[in-house]
């Protein structure tokens, strides 16, 4: 049954030029003979001229559409098996190919080696489906039909589990409920005992855990090994997220080789990447009950994770922009938060304050504004330093110093990821600049540095002379006066710091500090 020089003839039928040309180039280079046509009217062309093994179509195409095609081929040749691509699956348009005589379904995007089992497998089936009609008997057809009927609902539930999970994060309206439905969809669809989501990046010195999720765990087990930060977790994150390991990562009992975690039996890390750059990383566990990750897991999870991310995108991208992008890096300084109560404290002053002095020195709203978002997430950057550095009560070591002066390039990273906010993004950058040029990360002086980082900056050192840190008590009022003045144009622009002392003096600093108070 196969084409001239024994060679499987494949038509592929879609109106997208691209991929015609890359299936065909693939399947090409792997001694297939290849035909396309760009609708269904110019396959049923072909069929007239050329004997075809197998066919894949696209179900929405111009002039005649995927299922009419099918349904023509299976009038033509009902040995000849199609398979369908498309990027929208639905329950109803899966119905109707199994009508059609359909035997596989593809979801876009489509990876070419996952195409070529498919194809080996339809023409597996083609061959012994042709056998049968004319060697085997009437048992062994029916055989054949029956593991095809199971196949073919084995798809149909997959198909159901995948649109369960688009419709899910369709119907998400926070950004900030999408890793946390993340994680309970993992349990939920993937059956596993706990699951976790790290923001896990090139711009985060650690993974931090900001979602996570335990399934039903009877008798002993270690929750600490499924949701908690264990050094076997947070090396494997790292991995993935760095791209140490090409993710998504598997990692099963027998092919351990004794780095599970006690009580693990099967472990699974999937990247989440908004606009092609990954952000955090997926993670599930299985306990050492006779369940494990499978392949067919790893394809859920990695779904999940894709879904996940473009929900981020549309919400970041549509009607509440800027509402949702908040509630996303909200998570994060909650995250912060949550080891150093300092910082709630510290970023809502310092941000009243910044505002207050953008508005002596008459700044336009549209400033304004962007101080409301810059100021509150001017320190994000410290969900990269670790706790020992962080919290740490005593001076630190100039090796420690030198990591704490990484967080406003975390910051302005983690910022920049969402392609939005550039201004924003770029005061969280500057802010530790010096206007004389001394100053990090990248040494900008004089108007080189964005008005409002200077602007920044004098409130943030004001607030944190003036209030009580993990290492000291807060400095006297006059000391801290003292400070800012004769910072003026070393540390501070002067223009800065007059507007400063002029808020000073007439008590209309915000939070009670006025001179008077």
């Amino acid at each position: 049954m196969m084409s001239e020089q024994g060679k499987e003839k494949i038509l592929f039928v879609d109106d997208e030029e691209n991929l015609l040309d890359i299936a065909s180039e693939y399947f090409h280079a792997r001694g297939y003979h290849v035909i396309t046509a760009k609708n269904g009217a110019e396959a049923l062309e072909i069929f007239k001229h050329h004997k075809v093994d197998c066919c894949l179509t696209d179900i929405n195409m111009p002039e005649m559409n995927g299922l009419e095609l099918a349904e023509q081929i299976r009038m033509i040749d009902n040995t000849i098996p199609v398979v369908v691509m498309t990027g929208y699956p639905s329950l109803d348009n899966t119905i109707q190919t199994l009508k059609n005589g359909v035997v596989d379904f593809l979801i876009k995007p489509i990876n070419l080696n996952q195409m070529e089992l498919s194809i080996q497998s339809v023409l597996r089936e083609r061959r012994l489906f042709v056998d049968n009609l004319f060697l085997k008997q009437e048992v062994e057809k029916k055989a054949q039909l029956e593991k095809l009927n199971r196949e073919l609902h084995s798809k149909i539930e997959e198909l159901q589990i995948l649109t369960k999970i688009m419709e899910d994060f369709t119907a998400i309206r926070r950004s900030a409920d999408v890793f946390q439905r993340l994680v309970d969809m993992t349990v939920e669809i993937a059956a596993a005992d706990g699951a976790c989501f790290y923001v896990a990046n090139s711009s985060v010195q650690e993974p931090f855990r900001i979602s996570s999720a335990i399934g039903d765990l009877p008798g002993v087990f270690y929750p600490e090994n499924v949701v908690g930060q264990s050094l076997f977790t947070l090396q494997r994150v790292m991995d993935v997220a760095m791209g140490r390991i090409e993710g998504p990562l598997m990692i099963t009992e027998k092919e351990d080789g004794g780095r599970l975690p006690a009580g693990v039996g099967s472990f699974a890390a999937v990247p989440l990447s908004i606009r092609e750059k990954v952000f955090g990383v997926l993670t599930a566990s299985v306990r050492k009950n006779g369940k494990r990750i499978t392949d067919k897991t790893l394809y859920y999870l990695s779904f999940m994770a894709h879904k996940a991310a473009y929900a981020i995108e549309n919400l970041a991208l549509y009607e509440n922009i800027y509402e949702n992008l908040i509630a996303t890096l909200d998570a994060l300084v909650q995250a912060i938060e949550a080891r150093d109560f300092y910082t709630k404290k510290h970023s809502k002053q310092v941000t009243e304050i910044a505002i207050a002095i953008a508005k002596q020195m008459e700044c336009c709203q549209e400033d304004i504004e962007i101080l409301e978002v810059a100021g509150p997430l001017h320190d994000i950057g410290k969900i990269g330093i670790p706790d020992s550095i962080l919290l740490k009560p005593g001076r630190l070591t100039d090796a420690e110093y030198k990591v704490i002066k990484t967080h406003p390039v975390i910051g302005a990273d983690i910022v920049g990821q969402l392609g939005l906010w550039d201004r924003e993004r770029l005061i969280i950058r500057h802010h530790h600049e010096r206007f004389d040029g001394t100053g990090y990360p990248d040494g900008l002086s004089g108007e080189a540095i964005p008005l409002l980082a200077r602007i920044l900056s004098v409130a943030d050192v004001f607030d944190a002379m003036a209030s009580n840190r993990v290492y000291r008590k807060k400095m006297a009022e006059q000391v801290v006066m003292d400070t800012i003045h004769n910072g003026g144009g070393t540390q501070f622009d002067p223009d800065v710091v007059s507007a400063f002392r002029c808020l000073h003096a007439s008590g209309s600093l915000p939070e009670g500090r006025a001179a008077s108070q």
